[in-house]
């Protein structure tokens, strides 16, 4: 089984990955995967700087600098996208191909990305704007500010909940969406 998890940033997505990842899943997450080749595929930089002039400084992509490009600029995150979920949807095919088991794919963009059709299920989690800012801020030591502009740059909850099968809302404490994340494995028959 496949099952997609997409939401946007800082929604919770990670509370359900490490289940099923305890329960034996591979979990592609293809954040990871884009930062992966951020490192190891110069041909994607090159593109990046094709289109992003500046943003790759001695092999290296200034992540703040393009997000400050293209976070505010809803064309300029179109050519992003276009751009990088290609090269992470080649990389996830190659995994599945390897991997005939439980898997989870984690992508914001899974539909933007073309990875949804690959799923068996797709699941979005979301929760509220200022609960996703502080999580953001934290984790990412950004400020609120950048974390706000990352945030509006993404689809907003009502799309992910409109075209996935599932949804997951994590508005209460992290024991209790944990709760619900466990409910839903056992509802999909995976626990």
């Amino acid at each position: 089984m496949i099952i997609g998890i997409t939401g946007g940033t800082g929604g919770g997505k990670t509370t359900l990955l490490e289940i099923l990842r305890r329960q034996g899943a591979l979990v592609l997450d293809c954040d990871a995967i884009y930062h992966d080749l951020l490192e190891t595929d110069p041909k994607l930089l090159q593109k990046i700087e094709a289109h992003f002039p500046g943003t790759v400084i001695n092999g290296q992509l200034d992540r703040k600098l393009l997000g400050s490009k293209v976070f505010s600029d809803e064309a300029a995150l179109l050519t992003l996208n276009k751009i990088t979920h290609s090269a992470v949807r080649e990389k996830v095919l190659r995994a599945l191909a390897s991997s005939p088991g439980l898997t989870a794919i984690d992508a914001i963009g899974l539909f933007d990305g073309n990875l949804a059709p690959l799923c068996d299920i797709t699941v979005a989690v979301t929760a509220p704007m200022t609960e996703r800012i502080r999580r953001l801020t934290a984790r990412d030591n950004i400020s609120e500010e950048y974390a706000k502009n990352r945030i509006l740059a993404q689809h907003e909850d009502v799309w992910f909940r409109e075209k996935c099968d599932y949804v997951l809302i994590n508005d209460s404490t992290f024991e209790a969406f944990e709760a619900r994340c466990l409910a839903f494995c056992k509802e999909i028959g995976i626990m």
